[in-house]
């Protein structure tokens, strides 16, 4: 993938990831890092269970970023004890 898939997956997945932790966005820029964090965590959890990670600009690998940016935040906040607003 090129890098600005990558940015363009980053923040789609980063924004939808906070939305769903977090019920708001991060920012701009931290919605891109943790999408691309994210893409990579929900790369290897889902190589971990035998399914292919992040293939390119498309639905699946939006879904595999997403699940990994959740994981991301929901280890951050279990790290700093930050409350999250379920």
């Amino acid at each position: 993938m090129s890098v600005i898939a990558w940015i363009i997956l980053g923040l789609i997945a980063g924004f939808l990831g906070s939305k769903i932790v977090n019920k708001s966005g991060q920012g701009m820029l931290m919605d891109i890092v943790l999408g691309i964090v994210g893409a990579i965590v929900g790369g290897v959890i889902f190589s971990f269970f035998g399914a292919s990670g992040v293939t390119g600009l498309n639905i699946y690998s939006l879904v595999v970023a997403v699940i990994g940016a959740v994981v991301v935040l929901w280890i951050y906040h279990a790290v700093t004890g930050r409350r999250s607003s379920y």
